[in-house]
């Protein structure tokens, strides 16, 4: 391989091998079509093998012929041995020899396995028979890393009585009973303000909630929403990480979709999702998720340098440097000490404008008056979230990744700090660092302003800001310089 200038080039890396099983829709709206187009946009090399072929078009489905189950087993075995899946979307069986071939599959491959179990069409056209209905319950459901129905599957996988709103999680419940390792049930088709998900793998769960889109194309939601896991999972985010980033392709999808043919159309096929409003969020309850707090902005002036101090007299030294948005941060105190510290930091931030955000200590911060708070995500649980947004302050909210992303949409906070975008030794890390990659994509995505954390100079502040960073979240590089106001200095340049 060479570059532009004749030069030899590091040939790229291979991308992730993720297969479809599915049948072929040649309206291009569903099936392997939108299973093509969804893993090629998310970056993984897709693969199909094709399990019937169908007469359809926006309308519907008006024909279904199966493939031979020996020909099936032959595309699957040839491509088994040449190019191995990461991760596999199934889709549309067609019968139950077709439901068979597969499952002895995936007995003999360690792929994780998203099962979208299409059993009907939307316009009432049955895609499965009841044999192979039993079949994908009984060999299915158990090699399934996730299984993704709809309500009205659900009605045919477990009966009518679990088609309400108020009964998905017990759906959720029994499907695990019958081996499924998570579930994610689909609640697009309860009408309704809000589309509403839910997730379980039987120790963890939440819903995904997003504003429902009032449009006619929608050809293939299920089928994109199931790949797009696939593909996610295939590059190597959790399982919770996939779901986000799914839904909002999803919600981009239908966002930018087409009027295409007399009946609903297909979505648009755009890529890795990069805007804040098709991000879903997550919350424990879907009462949590259709009634968020709304916390006030810091203002129209960046956040900019961002240090953060463990004693209040860290203020009288940078306030005279030009530092207008500073965290406390104080480990080490508790009691009438911690509170003490607390108090003078936010009567001198009042007298000089600073936007003094107080680490965890929530309950002082509210009671004497700060301007905001700087909660981690194992810390919000137990804050008083609405007491702090009827108070005026403002929240600032620490992020890992998607799942926690999209937890933070949940409370519309002041900003969304990110990180650590580098390898830092101020704590011991539970998360990779992101990179400034990593940093983008996450950053496209909030809803709020950003603010970057984790091992950051002046050095890095350009391409962290060109990334979407507001504010530059610093420890170390200030309070250990051997002058720390010269640094000040660097960073007021750089910015």
């Amino acid at each position: 391989m060479t570059n532009d200038q004749g030069q030899s080039s590091a040939p790229l890396a291979p991308r992730p091998i993720a297969w479809t099983i599915a049948g072929s829709d040649p309206s291009g709206g569903a099936g392997l079509q939108a299973d093509l187009k969804t893993m090629h946009g998310l970056g993984v090399h897709a693969c199909t093998v094709v399990s019937a072929l169908t007469v359809q078009n926006t309308n519907g489905v008006f024909d279904i012929a199966p493939v031979a189950p020996d020909f099936l087993r032959a595309q699957i075995e040839r491509l088994a041995e040449d190019l191995p899946p990461v991760a596999i979307k199934l889709g549309m069986l067609g019968g139950a020899e077709q439901v068979r071939a597969v499952a002895d599959f995936l007995d003999t491959t360690d792929a994780f396995v998203v099962c979208d179990p299409v059993l009907a069409a939307t316009s009432g056209t049955a895609l499965l028979n009841d044999e192979g209905r039993q079949l994908l319950i009984e060999r299915m459901l158990p090699r399934a890393d996730l299984v993704t129905p709809n309500i009205a599957e659900l009605g045919k996988l477990l009966g009518p009585d679990f088609q309400g709103l108020e009964n998905i999680p017990q759906a959720a419940q029994a499907l695990l009973q019958r081996g499924a390792r998570a579930v994610l049930v689909k609640g697009g088709h309860i009408g309704g303000e809000f589309c509403q998900d839910y997730f379980s793998d039987g120790c963890q769960h939440f819903w995904l909630t997003s504003e429902r889109q009032l449009v006619r194309h929608t050809h293939g939601t299920g089928c994109t929403l199931a790949s797009a896991i696939a593909a996610v999972r295939a590059l190597g985010h959790p399982l919770p990480d996939a779901l986000v980033i799914a839904k909002a392709y999803l919600n981009q999808g239908l966002r930018c979709g087409e009027d295409l043919g007399q009946g609903h159309g297909s979505l648009a096929h755009l890529g890795w999702p990069d805007t804040p409003g098709d991000l879903p969020w997550l919350t424990a309850t879907p009462g949590e998720g259709q009634a968020r707090p709304q916390f006030r902005d810091c203002g129209p002036q960046p956040l900019g340098l961002y240090p953060l101090v463990d004693r209040a007299a860290w203020l009288e030294k940078l306030a005279p440097c030009g530092v207008t948005t500073v965290q406390l941060r104080v480990k080490d105190l508790a009691g009438a000490a911690l509170e003490k510290e607390i108090v003078a930091a936010i009567e001198y931030a009042r007298r000089h404008a600073i936007r003094l955000f107080i680490n965890d200590a929530w309950a002082l911060a509210l009671q004497h008056g700060a301007y905001g708070v700087h909660l981690g995500q194992e810390d919000l649980a137990g804050a008083d979230l609405p007491a702090l947004a009827r108070g005026g302050l403002r929240l600032g909210v620490s992020t890992h990744n998607y799942s926690e992303l999209a937890h933070a949409a949940a409370l519309r906070p002041s900003y969304i700090a990110f990180g650590p975008v580098f390898a830092t030794t101020t704590k011991l890390l539970d998360h990779p660092p992101l990179g400034v990659a990593g940093f983008r994509r996450l950053a496209q995505l909030a809803p709020a302003p950003v603010v970057a954390i984790g091992a950051l100079t002046p050095e890095r502040a350009p391409a962290l800001r060109a990334a979407g960073a507001s504010g530059f979240a610093v420890i170390g590089d200030i309070v250990n310089a051997s002058d720390f106001a010269a640094r000040v200095g660097q960073w007021q340049h750089v910015l």
